[in-house]
C-alpha cells in the first residue's frame, strides 16, 4: 500500500478524513464528536491508538469539534498554523502536543510530505493540503470561495483530489437561509458551488488524476444526485474515462481509496 484515503465525514455538521501510508496514519480535521470519529474510524478498519496526529485546515467548529478530546485521549500531536491555533473556539484546547506549521512551507511528518497552501475562506488562515508519499499525491481542497491560480497549480499534481462541491446556486438562493448567510456562502470567501467545482476539476484534470471525491455538500442547498449528474456530464464531455468520481456525504463513511 502506498497511500490510503477515506472520508469519514463531510458536510456542515462535521468533517474528518483518514489518511494512511506504510508508516504514518493521520486525521485531517476532527469535526464530529470524539466518540463518533472513533466509531467511524473503527468501522473503516482503523484504530485511533495507531494514529500519529491530527492535521487542521481551519478553526471552524465543524472541523475542530473534538480536536482537543482526541489529542488528549490518544496522546496525538495537533498539526496547525499559529493563526488557526489562536482563533480556535473556546474549550477546544488544550492538546497533548502541538506542532506549528507555516502556511506555504512543506514539512515532513512520518513518511508524509505535507504542503499547506492558502485558500480563500472566512477563517483566520485557512489552508488546503497536498500530501505526498513517494510518487503518490493527494489534494485536500474544501471550504473555499474561489480557486486562485496558485490553488489550480497545486491541484494539477494530484493523483487523488478531495474537492468541495458545496451548493447548487438555485437551491441556495431560493432556500431557507437568511440573506446574509446566502451572501457569505456564495462569496469569494465562502464555499464553491457545484458549477465552480466542475470548472475547477476541468482546469486541474490530467491523465494521472485517478480519483475525484466531491465533498462538503450542503444538506440544505445541495443533493448528491445533483452533483453526480453534473459530474457525469463533465466526465462524458471531457472524456475522463480513467477518472473515478465519488460523492461523500455527512452520515456515511466513504469508500477507501488506495494508491
Amino acid at each position: 500500500m502506498g497511500l490510503k484515503i477515506q472520508v469519514l465525514a463531510s458536510g456542515s455538521k462535521g468533517n474528518c478524513i483518514w489518511i494512511c501510508s506504510e508508516r504514518t496514519q493521520i486525521l485531517i480535521d476532527a469535526g464530529l464528536s470524539g466518540a463518533e470519529i472513533t466509531r467511524r474510524l473503527n468501522k473503516a478498519g482503523g484504530n485511533p491508538r495507531k494514529l500519529e496526529g491530527i492535521l487542521v485546515s481551519h478553526e471552524h467548529r465543524d472541523h475542530v469539534n473534538s480536536l482537543g478530546i482526541l489529542s488528549r485521549r490518544y496522546d496525538l500531536p495537533v498539526l496547525i498554523n499559529q493563526d488557526t491555533l489562536s482563533s480556535l473556539p473556546p474549550k477546544i484546547a488544550p492538546f497533548s502536543q502541538t506542532f506549528i506549521f507555516k502556511t506555504g512551507n512543506t514539512f515532513k511528518f512520518g513518511d508524509l510530505h505535507i504542503h499547506p497552501f492558502s485558500i480563500p475562506h472566512d477563517a483566520s488562515d485557512p489552508v488546503g493540503f497536498i500530501i505526498k508519499e513517494n510518487n503518490n499525491s493527494v489534494g485536500i481542497c474544501t471550504d473555499l470561495g474561489m480557486a486562485t491560480k496558485l490553488i489550480v497549480n497545486y491541484l494539477k499534481s494530484c493523483n487523488v483530489l478531495v474537492l468541495e462541491s458545496n451548493h447548487d446556486p438555485d437551491l441556495l438562493i431560493n432556500g431557507p437561509y437568511p440573506w446574509e448567510l446566502k451572501k457569505r456562502i456564495s462569496s469569494k470567501h465562502g464555499h464553491l458551488s457545484n458549477i465552480d467545482a466542475v470548472e475547477l476539476a476541468e482546469l486541474v484534470y490530467h491523465s494521472d488524476l485517478k480519483y475525484l471525491v466531491l465533498a462538503h455538500l450542503s444538506e440544505t442547498n445541495n443533493h448528491p444526485k445533483i452533483v453526480e449528474a453534473l459530474f457525469a456530464e463533465a466526465r462524458q464531455r471531457n472524456e475522463w474515462s480513467n477518472l473515478k468520481v465519488e460523492v461523500s456525504t455527512q452520515n456515511i463513511v466513504g469508500k477507501p481509496i488506495i494508491l
